[in-house]
């Protein structure tokens, strides 16, 4: 055989080698969820897995994956755009099928739905959800992902409104208000539903007007929130309510700090999102007037989606959008937390067999299920 014969015979096999290996390459991105893989390994992007809310959370998640076999991976991005998208980025290359995010704006999802895409990882969103009105395009883009699975979030708009109506049933009327982030669709749904009360209150009580205040920021530490408690303080001396609408619950623990240190406890009431570990003595002592939380399981739920289309549970996931509403829970007195603190603090609201028969469960069911969870409905199934 002369030199031409054989150089054509070894660019031949050259070529075939290469082929062999991009098709390898390929079908392994392409097969990726096909089947359901004995190992499953699922990645958490969480403001806080370390804060109030977060660790309640962590709780809750850790449970359920050792229940079902699971390994997490949870990364922190603080609620900062950067690092909200970059997680999704670092989840993927650390081998995750799947992963749940609590992002702060709608516009970090385009990014982490196409990198879930091109990656072939499920993904769920807990406490948000897209704005259809607000971002067309990016609940559109949502909608034809075959991994984007929906959101699993609160009505946030009748927390705002049920909130203020704590304060001004006792009696307040200069409130004071203290945000997060400015963009965090979160937090705008509560602003949206603090000003429905107002205002509803003063069409129905003209002659006793409440006021709220424009909001103070303190991103999501407990610092923030007492400089933004003691900036309102500063500029309303007639103050009486404080409202840290959340982020966590490090910005309320800041506010209370400041309120304390300022020797008006009791005299400034305050109301917020997220329970803290204390809630009971806080409501006892009158540093705080009532809370919305034990929203805690809230990810749970989007886990369950998760491993369950990892699993190959639910067939129905591409092409979809679930939207998933969780319910708040209300406390404000010593009494309200005494049923909490027995069925969501000292114990968890689902044993280990629950969880497992919830990963079983269709969307429909978790759906059902979710809405039902309460005080009671974990009273309920304590004593069976």
């Amino acid at each position: 055989m002369n030199w031409h014969g054989a150089k054509r015979i070894l660019c031949a096999i050259a070529m075939f080698v290469l082929c062999a290996f991009a098709l390898t390459g390929c079908g392994t991105q392409a097969t990726k969820q096909q089947g359901a893989p004995d190992k499953v390994k699922i990645g958490v992007s969480i403001w806080s897995s370390t804060d109030v809310l977060g660790s309640q959370c962590k709780r809750i998640l850790d449970e359920a994956a050792d229940a079902l076999g699971v390994e997490l991976v949870y990364v922190d991005q603080g609620h900062v755009s950067e690092k909200v998208t970059a997680s999704v980025e670092t989840l993927v290359a650390s081998g995750c099928q799947g992963i749940i995010i609590c992002n702060s704006s709608d516009t970090e999802m385009a990014s982490a739905i196409k990198t879930a895409n091109d990656n072939g990882v499920y993904l769920a969103q807990f406490f948000r959800i897209i704005n259809k009105d607000k971002n067309p395009d990016i609940y559109a883009q949502a909608l034809k992902s075959p991994y984007y699975i929906g959101a699993v979030h609160e009505n946030e708009v009748e927390n705002g409104k049920r909130l203020v109506k704590i304060l001004l049933d006792k009696g307040c009327r200069d409130i004071g208000l203290i945000g997060w982030e400015q963009g965090d669709a979160t937090w705008l749904g509560r602003w949206e539903g603090y000003k429905a009360g107002i205002e509803d209150w003063n069409t129905n009580h003209p002659d006793d007007q409440a006021k709220l205040s424009d909001p103070q920021y303190a991103g999501t530490s407990s610092e923030g929130g007492a400089k933004a408690a003691e900036a309102l303080m500063s500029a309303d001396p007639k103050l009486d309510a404080l409202i840290p609408a959340g982020g966590g619950g490090d910005p309320l623990q800041g506010a209370i700090a400041a309120v304390e240190r300022a020797g008006k406890t009791g005299t400034i009431k305050i109301v917020s999102t997220d329970f803290l570990p204390d809630l009971g003595e806080r409501l006892k002592n009158g540093s705080i007037a009532g809370e919305s939380g034990g929203h805690y399981c809230d990810p749970l739920y989007a886990f369950m989606m998760v491993y369950n289309a990892i699993k190959g549970n639910n067939k129905e996931v591409a092409n979809n959008f679930v939207d998933m509403e969780f319910p708040y829970l209300y406390v404000s007195s010593p009494q309200d937390y005494g049923e909490y603190d027995k069925y969501f603090v000292q114990n968890l609201p689902f044993t280990k067999d629950e969880l497992v028969e919830m990963s079983k469960m269709t969307l429909d069911q978790l759906k059902e299920s979710a809405a039902k969870l309460s005080i009671a409905d974990a009273a309920a199934r304590s004593g069976k």
